[in-house]
């Protein structure tokens, strides 16, 4: 099976370690390299752990990248006052803190808590020296693009790139074949290297039920616009006018889309949303691979919150296209983020989980609403007879969507929703218990997932793809689906002058502990993923369950 990707949140969220640096007596060297450019001093220099590729110890080796290949690279740098961070994210995460949702800005968490100007120059002279052309900082001061040959790059990185086979998944790529090595002033406060491989590793969580090429004179099968609305209790909130308009929900994709499918589906259901916008990190990507997965998270908030603008952050399928769309989402401070690709959580590196995790934790300290699927592999998300997770939505600073088996009565309205057997959920290898879920979780590892919505293919939502229609589910339904209703609590919270949704786990966690809780949420009670049951309450199934639109509104704000 191949990888994929997911997400993080918490109160207290003590993630354990999963990065070091340590001091190495690898690579001296003084010649320059084929630019001309003095290569770095490595009498003192250190290695950056836990920054090599899972496949390369399963694939083959073909041979060595061209000296004269381009390669884009993104460097992570270190937070300042981690400690610090922690507790402030203690505090504007927690309900009964008087600093809830007391949120800072991009500008005020650079200041705070990203590198320091003299880090961030440093490390630029130091990846110019080496003959590479350096892009401009992130906005919060942590993630440095930059260019250069291949000769270039393992130069600048103390490390050698060749080319591979992985012969699991078909696929041909080149990666770094020992840890990248740096003089020790620049390692100390880098926590991450991305670009050092290319290969494809995020899948999107999204199930294709059949196309129906009869659509164009008989509504198709599967969810509409109206019947999802009236499922989810949002048909009146609607009406009186929160469609999600002043909000932005962020799509995080690894693939294009073609915006023709877009206006197919809107023409059919009567919709008339804002067109898109394409926002491109690391460059972008003309790839549409992943194309029905783009479509199927944009047709989903456009049907459940018709108002909301849509913008669709769109990188190469890779880590350095990973870190920068990350740090782009959260320099751009987008309220509301859905994120529908992941990967079994022991398949990131950790060094690329801790960049990762990195910007989760900005992205809740600024107040981002991050919704990440689950995985649709149940309990065993890296396929290999065991019980794992999907990262990101294993994060503590994410909200992880699981998955639902939908029934509706006569009417539209909600009947029923039961566990569906592909719904990701379980226990991080990685991520502690974060303070949010400490009533819910003993095992001492964080649990996912929070919450879930539609996922089975069998009750899936009604998808114009690719020039057809086809009947969708999988955990990637789930996430858009409720970003798209907290794009509409967003709109219905400003019109009556209250916060936004915020850190979404802060106000899932406190209304699953309260009497609301039984009216805001439907309570998946039956079904199973493999190894865990849905049962009352929190399970690790579906976590809280779905959302009853207009009751939880009602709950929150009156």
């Amino acid at each position: 099976m191949k990888p994929r990707l997911r997400p993080i949140v918490g109160l207290l969220a003590a993630p354990l370690p999963i990065i070091a640096l340590a001091a190495s007596p690898v690579f001296a060297a003084t010649s320059a390299d084929s630019s001309g450019s003095p290569a770095a001093d490595r009498s003192a220099s250190a290695g950056l752990r836990g920054d090599l590729l899972p496949a390369v110890s399963h694939s083959i080796r073909t041979g060595q990248v061209a000296a004269d290949r381009r390669i884009s690279v993104a460097v992570s740098l270190n937070q300042r006052d981690a400690a610090g961070l922690d507790t402030f994210l203690a505090k504007v995460t927690d309900p009964k803190s008087a600093q809830y949702q007391h949120y800072l800005t991009v500008d005020q968490f650079a200041e705070r808590f990203g590198a320091a100007p003299a880090t961030v120059a440093k490390v630029s002279d130091y990846l110019e020296t080496q003959g590479l052309t350096v892009g401009p900082v992130t906005a919060n001061r942590l993630t440095i693009e930059a260019t250069g040959t291949a000769a270039q790059i393992q130069r600048a990185f103390g490390t050698s790139l060749a080319t591979f086979h992985d012969p699991s998944a078909g696929q041909d790529f080149f990666a770094n074949t020992t840890a990248p090595v740096l003089p020790a002033e620049i390692a100390s406060v880098v926590s991450d290297v991305s670009g050092l491989n290319n290969y494809a590793k995020y899948s999107h969580h999204a199930s294709a039920k059949k196309a129906d090429p009869d659509a164009v004179t008989r509504a198709p099968s599967g969810l509409s616009p109206t019947k999802a609305r009236s499922a989810y209790n949002l048909t009146s909130t609607l009406g009186a006018g929160y469609t999600g308009k002043g909000t932005t929900v962020a799509l995080l994709e690894f693939s294009a889309f073609k915006q023709s499918n877009i206006a197919a589906y809107d023409k059919y259901n009567s919709l008339t949303p804002s067109t898109p916008v394409v926002v491109g990190a690391g460059g972008g990507t003309t790839d549409l691979s992943g194309e029905d997965e783009v479509e199927l998270d944009i047709e989903v908030v456009q049907a459940l919150a018709p108002g909301a603008a849509i913008k669709v952050y769109e990188a190469p399928n890779s880590d350095a296209g990973e870190a920068a769309v990350y740090a782009k989402l959260v320099s751009d401070n987008v309220p509301v983020i859905s994120i529908s690709w992941g990967i079994y959580e022991t398949g990131e590196t950790a060094s690329n989980r801790v960049a990762v995790d990195t910007d989760l934790k900005e992205a809740a300290a600024q107040g981002q609403s991050v919704y990440a699927a689950s995985g649709d592999s149940g309990s065993d998300d890296a396929g290999n007879g065991g019980t794992s997770v999907d990262f990101p939505a294993a994060d503590p600073w994410v909200t992880g969507t699981g998955g639902t088996n939908l029934k509706t009565s006569s009417s539209g309205a909600w009947s029923s929703e039961t566990g569906w057997s592909g719904s990701g959920g379980g226990v991080s290898s990685v991520f502690a218990t974060p303070s949010y879920q400490t009533g819910v979780n003993t095992t001492g590892h964080r649990a996912v997932p929070d919450v879930a919505a539609v996922a089975d293919p069998a009750t899936g939502w009604a998808i114009y793809t690719q020039g057809a229609w086809y009947t969708f589910g999988g955990t990637s339904a789930a996430a858009p689906n409720w970003a798209a209703f907290t794009a509409v609590y967003n709109s219905e919270a400003a019109a009556k002058g209250k916060p936004a949704f915020g850190f979404a786990n802060g106000t899932i966690y406190s209304l699953g502990g309260s009497s609301s809780y039984a009216s805001a949420f439907h309570d998946v009670t039956s079904g199973s993923n493999g190894a865990y049951k849905a049962a009352a309450g929190f399970d690790k199934v579906t976590g809280w369950g779905s959302y009853n639109g207009a009751n939880l509104l009602k709950a929150k704000l009156g």
